[in-house]
């Protein structure tokens, strides 16, 4: 990929976006079930307890949901090792390739060319 301005190369964006974004969310998710179980250990008053319980238990949904989700669309392969090593490694290099993309080209002018890529 030579010029990230060209639309051709935003083919299959949506769906590696869409990746990444679940993948952030589930990390996210993973961090609010480790807090929720840290303030747990911290509680002192019996309604305290009750409250962080219930949280715990709907962080530890949002967790599964999400999940599920990643697993359903391909986007997680948790009983597949070897399918999710090569995935992240294709993310890797696919993120050391924007990485090195030039940020500001020679040629910005882009008149007559659409916003969809070519099939």
């Amino acid at each position: 990929m030579e010029d990230f301005l060209d639309p051709r190369n935003a083919e299959g964006m949506p769906k590696i976006t869409d990746s990444m974004l679940s993948l952030d969310f589930l990390m996210a998710a993973k961090n609010g079930v480790r807090n929720c179980a840290i303030a747990l250990t911290e509680c002192i008053t019996p309604e305290a307890r009750t409250l962080i319980r219930g949280q715990l238990n709907e962080a530890l949904a949002l967790h599964e949901e999400i999940s599920q989700l990643m697993l359903r669309k391909g986007w997680l392969h948790v009983y597949n090792l070897p399918e999710q090593h090569e995935m992240d490694m294709r993310s890797a290099r696919t993120t050391v390739q924007i990485a090195q993309l030039p940020l500001f080209p020679e040629d910005t002018s882009r008149l007559g060319m659409f916003a969809t890529p070519n099939k």
